[in-house]
C-alpha cells in the first residue's frame, strides 16, 4: 500500500482556500472540505479511485483488483471518512473496521490515516465548516491491556485490527462496540483467499452481521487475482459483490546476475598479507575464517548496488540469512549502511528502521517476507532478490516494493 497522503504546499499557512466545485468529476460524491484537500495533495483521483467511490458510495459490495501503488486504500477510507466528519454526537461504536492479513501492515495504514484526517480538519476550518474528524483505534496481539480496555469501553469510530484479533474482539464484551459497523475493508484479499486465515476471517465477519442492525459493506482491496469472480464470491459470501477491476500488467524492469564471471571458479576471498599470512593472522586474531564460494563475492555487488541508490530493499528467505546478511554489508561498508526487518525484530524497532529507510538516515534494508505486502516505505529505488524468490507471485510481491507509485517501473535484481 502507498502512503495516503502527499504533502501539499502550503498545509498549515493559514491560506483562504475557496469551496470552489472541484474540477475532477470523480471527487463530486464527497463534501467540500475532502474536495479542497484531495485537490490541494493530489494531481487527481487515479482509475482505482474513479471507478470505485461512485459504487463504494452507492453503499455497494464493492472489491477493487488494482496495481499496487494505485491509491487503492484511500479509495476504500476516504467516503467512509466522509461521512464520519459530519457526525458530531453520534453515539460511540466502530463505523468502519479495517483488516490486514499483515500486523505491519495494520500498523501502516493506522499511522498514515491521521495524516489525511489532521488535513481535512485543517481545510474545513478554512472553509468555515465545524467537522469532528473520527477517532482511530489499532488492536493487534501487541496491543497491551490498559489499551484494549479502553477500546472497549471507547471504541473508535475507525478500528485498524488483524484477522486473529478481530476474532478474540468478536469472542468477548469488546464486541458490543461493533455492532454500529458499517463497513468493513478487507486489505490484500489475494493473500487471504488461498488460506485457512482467510477461511477463519470471512466466519468472523458473518459473526460481525449478525450483531450489527444492518449488514456491513464489505470493500475488498487485491492485487492482480484471477479468476476475479472467485475472489469476489470470497469477500461476499452469499452477497452480490460489484468489481472494479483496473488491473495492469506491471511495469517491471527485471534482470538475473551473477557476480562472478565463471560460477565453477570462483577466486578465493583476499586476506590481509597474502594466503599463508592471512590464515595465521586469521587464527591469531580469533576471527572465522573467511566465507568462501559465491557469497564472498556476492557481498561486494550487493553493497555496490546499495551504494548507487538512495533506498534498497534487499529480500531473503531466512531471518537467519537475513541477520548474516546484513552483519556482513556493514562490516564490508564500515559504517551501518543496512539494518535487518523480520519476524522477531520489534515493532518499535521494526517503525524506526521503516522511518529511517524513509528519511534517508539508512540506505537500504534487509528483510524477509515481512515486507512483501503493501507496507509504505516510501520511494524504494530497487528491489534486489538474494536466491529464488520461489514462486513467480512472490517475486512479483517482491519487485513491486521498488517505483511504488502510480505509472513508475519496479526495478528488479535477482542475484
Amino acid at each position: 500500500m502507498g502512503p495516503l497522503l502527499v504533502p501539499g504546499p502550503g498545509e498549515g499557512n493559514g491560506v483562504s482556500v475557496p469551496a470552489a466545485p472541484a474540477a475532477d468529476p470523480a471527487l463530486r460524491v464527497f463534501g467540500a472540505p475532502i474536495r479542497a484537500w484531495f485537490a490541494q495533495n493530489f494531481g487527481g483521483a487515479t482509475e482505482a479511485q474513479a471507478r470505485g467511490w461512485p459504487v463504494i458510495a452507492a453503499g455497494r459490495h464493492t472489491l477493487i483488483i488494482a496495481p499496487t501503488g494505485s491509491g487503492k486504500t484511500l479509495a476504500a477510507f476516504l467516503w467512509g471518512i466522509d461521512r464520519l466528519l459530519h457526525r458530531a454526537n453520534a453515539p460511540d461504536g466502530v463505523r468502519i473496521l479495517y483488516v490486514s492479513p499483515l500486523k505491519a501492515l495494520v500498523y501502516d495504514v493506522e499511522r498514515n490515516l491521521r495524516a489525511p484526517l489532521v488535513g481535512v480538519q485543517r481545510m474545513a476550518e478554512r472553509l468555515g465548516e465545524d467537522v469532528a474528524p473520527p477517532r482511530i483505534g489499532l488492536r493487534t496481539g501487541d496491543t497491551p491491556q490498559s489499551e484494549r480496555r479502553l477500546l472497549a469501553r471507547q471504541p473508535p469510530e475507525i478500528l485498524v485490527t488483524t484477522p486473529e484479533s478481530l476474532f478474540l474482539l468478536l469472542s468477548s464484551k469488546a464486541r458490543e462496540g461493533l455492532r454500529t459497523t458499517e463497513a468493513v475493508i478487507v486489505d490484500e484479499v489475494h493473500a487471504l483467499a488461498p488460506s485457512k486465515r482467510g477461511a477463519h476471517l470471512l466466519l468472523s465477519l458473518e459473526r460481525l452481521a449478525e450483531i450489527c442492525a444492518v449488514d456491513p459493506q464489505r470493500i475488498g482491496l487485491t492485487a492482480t487475482i484471477r479468476p476475479a469472480q472467485e475472489a469476489a464470491r470470497f469477500l461476499g459470501g452469499d452477497r452480490p459483490v460489484e468489481i472494479v477491476d483496473v488491473a495492469r500488467p506491471p511495469a517491471l524492469d527485471l534482470s538475473v546476475r551473477v557476480p562472478v564471471a565463471d560460477m565453477e571458479r570462483v577466486p578465493a576471498p583476499p586476506r590481509p598479507g597474502g594466503a599463508i599470512l592471512g590464515e595465521l593472522y586469521s587464527a591469531q586474531a580469533g576471527a572465522p575464517p573467511a566465507e568462501r564460494g559465491i557469497w564472498s563475492a556476492l557481498y561486494p555487488a550487493i553493497l555496490e548496488e546499495i551504494r548507487a541508490n538512495r533506498s534498497t530493499i534487499v529480500f531473503v528467505n531466512s531471518r537467519g540469512l537475513c541477520e548474516r546478511l546484513c552483519q556482513h554489508l556493514n562490516e564490508l561498508a564500515g559504517e551501518e549502511l543496512v539494518r535487518a526487518h523480520h519476524g522477531s525484530v520489534s515493532h518499535p524497532q521494526r517503525a524506526e528502521i521503516e522511518d529511517g529507510l524513509k528519511r534517508g538516515s539508512i540506505r537500504a534494508i534487509v528483510a524477509t517476507s515481512t515486507l512483501e505486502l503493501g507496507i509504505d516505505m516510501g520511494a524504494v529505488d530497487r528491489v534486489l532478490l538474494v536466491e529464488s524468490p520461489r514462486s513467480v507471485a512472490r517475486g512479483l510481491q517482491r519487485a513491486g516494493r521498488a517505483g511504488h507509485g502510480v505509472g513508475q517501473v519496479s526495478v528488479a535484481h535477482i542475484y
